[in-house]
């Protein structure tokens, strides 16, 4: 028996505005204790002990002071950064620990033998810091040699030398990411508007102008925090011009306009799936943020990415690989367990089912339009999605469940909905095939009456 669905349309992809927001770099606290040694050998907490921070990976200093307890903290410094600390108090000698990270997991304790009370200025903390995080004291910094401290002054101009160059990489790239976001954005709004206005070829173009900037952005640092931003713009673009080079393909007037057309449409849905996971890896590798407003910028960069990979996948399963079946349940699963909308959740629950059944995932789809059904009873595409997926299962034990479905569908669906006729001819076609009619019954649709 022929079990066609009978419906040859594809569903016009949304584009989803993602918010225009560079994701910020993350901070953590650094934190420490600073105790000086005694005459009894005892230690004490040090209060107002100086404590001096510098940035090595790039220009940057920060400053504070213990307090009563000797405890000392930086709320929150560039997470990537490596920095030297350095810890001086009056009648004591200083300390220098480099190679340090902020992590509020690991403070600094410091603990300050009796000394001259000396403050290392920046250079001599950077050098004295030169053994890659190894804990030094000011008093072994000035006993050195004449020739140590001209190595060493050779040393802090090489290293100077090679943050300024390395601050010089940063900044170029962070000017590049940041202005190939804004101009990837605003060609992908661009083409969403005139999508809108049914103007396709524009739109086209116009995606593929947000995708080379995004492209861009990537290529000047691809580790870079904002990078999964980038990647989750670039799926949407790529997404949504998929759509208009497949919607074109098929009504292209030959055959091998069509072929071609379609198969680059595949390629941008592929494109966008794989762009969307590579967003999402990123963002579960990222170390949570501590700070607040940090936190709400992570949980928004997470959302969409998690938002885009589902609408990719939407596309590239059914039309290229339904062997991704289950990833693309997957993802569905992780984007609706984060929207906090009911009505978007809903509707993702809705796209889910659908999409396993375009793929031909029949038993897949079957089991999500059941759970929809049964928290929506009435809901005439709900119902329709049920119907169909048990009637192109092919398992003739389940035409009358799928006969019973497509009527309640007909019965509750408006006149105009674009699919009723296609219902009826299936209603049609498993009467005069299978001598299957729906029941005419109160009972719901797949429950039997008791005897």
């Amino acid at each position: 028996m022929r079990r066609s669905y009978l419906l040859n349309l594809i569903t016009l992809a949304v584009l989803l505005l993602f918010s225009a927001v560079t994701a910020s770099a993350q901070t953590e606290q650094m934190r420490g204790t600073v105790k000086m040694v005694g005459a009894n050998g005892q230690q004490t907490p040090v209060a107002g002990a100086t404590v001096d921070v510098y940035r090595t990976d790039m220009k940057a200093d920060y400053h504070t002071k213990s307090d009563k307890k000797g405890d000392w903290v930086f709320a929150g410094l560039p997470f990537v950064g490596t920095y030297t600390v350095t810890i001086s108090a009056p009648g004591a000698s200083p300390m220098t620990k480099a190679g340090v990270k902020a992590r509020a997991n690991t403070p600094i304790d410091a603990v300050l033998a009796p000394g001259s009370g000396k403050k290392l200025t920046e250079a001599e903390a950077l050098a004295a810091g030169k053994g890659e995080g190894a804990a030094t004291s000011g008093a072994a910094t000035s006993s050195e040699s004449a020739g140590d401290k001209t190595k060493a002054a050779e040393d802090i101009a090489k290293k100077n030398a090679d943050i300024t160059a390395t601050n010089s990489k940063i900044e170029n790239a962070n000017k590049v990411i940041g202005d190939s976001f804004k101009a990837g954005n605003a060609a992908l709004l661009a083409g969403n508007e005139a999508d809108r206005a049914n103007k396709h070829d524009e739109a086209m173009k116009l995606y593929g102008d947000a995708i080379q900037q995004y492209d861009t952005g990537v290529a000047a640092d691809p580790e870079h925090p904002g990078i999964a931003s980038l990647l989750t713009n670039k799926s949407a673009a790529l997404r949504s011009r998929g759509v208009d080079r497949y919607n074109a393909a098929i009504v292209a007037p030959d055959g091998t306009t069509k072929t071609a057309g379609l198969e680059t449409a595949k390629a941008d849905f592929t494109a966008a799936a794989e762009a969307a996971n590579r967003a999402v890896e990123m963002i579960k590798k990222q170390t949570p943020a501590t700070d607040p407003a940090e936190q709400k910028q992570q949980a928004t960069n997470k959302y969409f990415a998690l938002n885009a990979r589902a609408e990719a996948m939407r596309l590239f399963v059914p039309k290229v690989d339904p062997g991704k079946a289950d990833e693309a349940i997957s993802a569905y699963q992780e984007y609706m367990a984060a929207e906090p909308d009911a009505a978007k959740k809903s509707k993702a629950q809705m796209d889910m089912a659908q999409m396993l059944l375009d793929a031909g995932a029949a038993d897949k789809a079957a089991l999500e339009f059941q759970k929809i059904v049964a928290e929506k009873p009435e809901d005439p595409d709900a119902n329709l999605g049920l119907g169909l997926a048990l009637f192109s299962s092919g398992d003739k034990g389940k035409y009358q469940e799928a006969a019973n479905y497509l009527q309640k569908f007909v019965n509750t669906a408006p006149d105009t909905h674009k699919f009723k006729n296609d219902a009826k001819a299936v209603l049609q076609e498993l009467k005069n095939a299978e001598n299957v009619t729906p029941e005419k019954t109160t009972t719901k649709p797949g429950q039997r009456k008791r005897p």
